[in-house]
């Protein structure tokens, strides 16, 4: 008895049709959950992988695990009827007969992707991405093959993925696509009906009319944001006052630096600026190009611990650039939240310097303990984290931030400098 093998035919979607048949290079598309994002974007995929010879494609998850969870299968489904087409299940890549190929990927393992040519990339789940993934890695991969991008997810807040709708709404190089569940009428209204009565407002919101300025489940902050929105616009420098800046200090992470203004009980966070795979000699030169006249500057306590390299710790090599820090109190990380959450009624926030870190802060949250499907009491560490921990620090010395003092020794800088 012979088994007739299965043949799977993609039938794509009304809504699909901008993105299959569309011209543009750039595709940012913010679609509602359950319709078929994923598997309009992996057959996109294989088709340009049947017609372009050679050519390699990447799909891009939040985690290499959920690339192998959600997409792997996918991917198989509709590119085992391509002839010849090979799987890699250990490096979750599909090798075509002409050349070419798709290879899964995690945005939690960046320099997997790193020195790489593409024809083509997929980030699903954008919002829960590095927002430097694609300048700093996938863009230059595009450039010698003119590449394309797709951006495709549900909304998470006002991060990264709403600047990059918001860019391609006003770029008519880019296309642009928001479609909520009222607007492809894939799911029926009765299941739409019973999704309501199970799910509070701000999870339908976020996930079937797709808003980007719904809560997201078990973020820290999200009242305080709520409320700090009124008080997030321009909130230019006043030389009069002195500059602050709060420092969490990565290693092989993120480092993040806030620019605090103090003036009676008002604070005002007038600049932020964050970078990855750098020494203390950039952030200092950061500060150095800013036209601020600085007063006191903070780090937590592990700015104390000697390197192995050098057998100097950070503090002593800040210290030989100019720059004496006064060391944050080791304060425990809910207490540290807590305090944030009390100076947040007294912050002003720039909307423009700040950008960067009210997406950070407004996505950070709870860590998800799936085998007892609760939030547990410590946050997540992620991209996130690097600008939480700063804000944090920053209410924790906020009574410090004082007019009467400056201790950057800018001629001692410029002198190590040169």
């Amino acid at each position: 008895m012979t088994t007739k093998k299965r043949v799977i035919i993609y039938i794509p979607r009304l809504w699909t049709k901008a993105l299959h048949e569309g011209k543009q290079r750039w595709k940012v598309l913010v679609v509602h959950r359950r319709a078929g994002k994923t598997v309009a974007c992996l057959n996109h995929l294989v088709r340009d992988s049947m017609n372009v010879n050679g050519s390699k494609y990447a799909y891009v998850a939040p985690t290499y695990k959920q690339s192998k969870n959600i997409a792997w299968d996918l991917l198989k489904e509709y590119a085992r009827k391509v002839d010849g087409v090979v799987f890699n299940e250990s490096e979750l890549r599909a090798d075509f007969k002409n050349g070419s190929r798709i290879t899964l990927y995690g945005a939690d393992n960046p320099d997997s992707l790193r020195g790489m040519a593409l024809w083509g990339v997929v980030f699903d789940e954008y919002s829960q991405q590095p927002s430097n993934i694609f300048t700093e890695i996938i863009r230059p991969a595009l450039a010698d093959h003119k590449g394309y991008a797709i951006w495709i997810g549900t909304p998470k807040g006002r991060n990264d993925f709403h600047t990059m709708y918001n860019r391609a709404v006003e770029n008519d190089k880019w296309l642009g696509l928001l479609l909520t569940a009222d607007d492809t009428n894939i799911i029926d209204e009765q299941e739409l009906l019973e999704a309501r009565e199970t799910m509070s407002e701000d999870e339908y919101a976020q996930e079937f009319n797709c808003s980007f300025d719904a809560s997201i489940k078990g973020a820290i902050y999200s009242k305080e944001i709520m409320a700090l929105r009124p008080r997030i616009k321009q909130v230019p420098y006043d030389p009069a006052l002195k500059v602050h800046t709060v420092w969490d200090l990565g290693v092989a992470d993120a480092t993040s630096i806030g620019f605090y203004q103090k003036i009676g009980q008002e604070v005002r966070k007038i600049d932020y600026y964050e970078n990855t795979g750098e020494g203390l000699p950039h952030f200092v030169k950061i500060l150095m190009n800013k036209p601020y006249i600085y007063g006191k500057h903070f780090a937590p306590h592990d700015i104390k611990v000697r390197e192995f390299t050098t057998g100097k710790s950070r503090l002593e090599i800040a210290s030989g650039l100019g720059i004496d820090f006064d060391i944050i109190p080791n304060l425990p990380i809910e207490e540290g939240i807590e305090r944030a959450k009390l100076m947040s009624s007294r912050l002003w926030v720039d909307k423009e310097k700040c950008n960067k870190w009210i997406d950070l802060i407004s996505q950070y949250k709870r860590k998800w303990i799936e085998n007892k499907g609760m939030f547990s009491d410590k946050p997540d560490h992620d991209f996130t984290s690097h600008a939480a921990d700063e804000f944090r620090y920053a209410s924790i010395v906020e009574p410090e931030m004082v007019n009467d003092e400056q201790t950057f020794k800018t001629q001692e800088w410029e002198n190590n400098w040169n």
